[in-house]
């Protein structure tokens, strides 16, 4: 038998993954149509996936997620794509390239793709694994600003209420609720 050059077994394996971007850009654009609902099997060990410690820890080798009912920021790039996700009710983003995975079910209509993560006709651009760490920068640093923004106003806050005497006790933590702020506060003294 002759030596498969061309090595078909690839080309065909790039192409499924190929239909998996296709249809999940489709429901980054449109929502998931009637019963539709994906588990996406992947390698969390493949080059490239960005996953918390957290669920890095919980899973090593392999990892299936479920996009049906909550997921949310699903955002198609050229080599991965990003979506957002509760584990335990605490939101995660995961980052997966079409490279890491492994398998593709909607059991909706009994499809399924499965694939050898192992081959890929191409290997994970090195400018892609820079851009995610970039874009990991980018957050963290979004995340600090809201942060230091927030503060500031909440200071601006107190400080208005001081000057104009209304101070109050506020409860503290997550659970605290929201503050009501009398409009005297904010009104001009003639």
């Amino acid at each position: 038998m002759a030596e498969d050059l061309l090595r078909y077994d690839i080309l065909i394996q790039d192409a499924l993954r190929g239909a998996v971007k296709k249809i999940l850009a489709e429901v980054g654009r449109t929502g998931l149509p009637g019963d539709h609902h994906f588990y996406i099997a992947f390698d969390t060990n493949s080059p490239g996936v960005r996953i918390s410690p957290r669920l890095k820890e919980r899973y090593p080798q392999e990892m299936t997620i479920v996009l049906q009912h909550q997921f949310w920021d699903l955002a198609i790039g050229e080599h991965a794509f990003e979506v957002g996700l509760s584990f335990g009710g605490v939101p995660e983003k995961l980052l997966v390239p079409y490279s890491a995975i492994k398998g593709f079910f909607d059991p909706s209509v009994q499809f399924a793709l499965e694939f050898d993560p192992g081959k890929t006709a191409e290997e994970l651009p090195e400018e892609l694994l820079e851009a995610v760490e970039e874009l990991a920068k980018a957050e963290e640093a979004a995340e600090d600003a809201v942060a230091q923004t927030s503060d500031a106003v909440q200071d601006k806050g107190d400080e208005a209420a001081a000057s104009t005497g209304e101070t109050e006790d506020k409860p503290e933590g997550p659970d605290s609720g929201g503050e009501v702020v009398s409009l005297d506060a904010f009104r001009k003294k003639t």
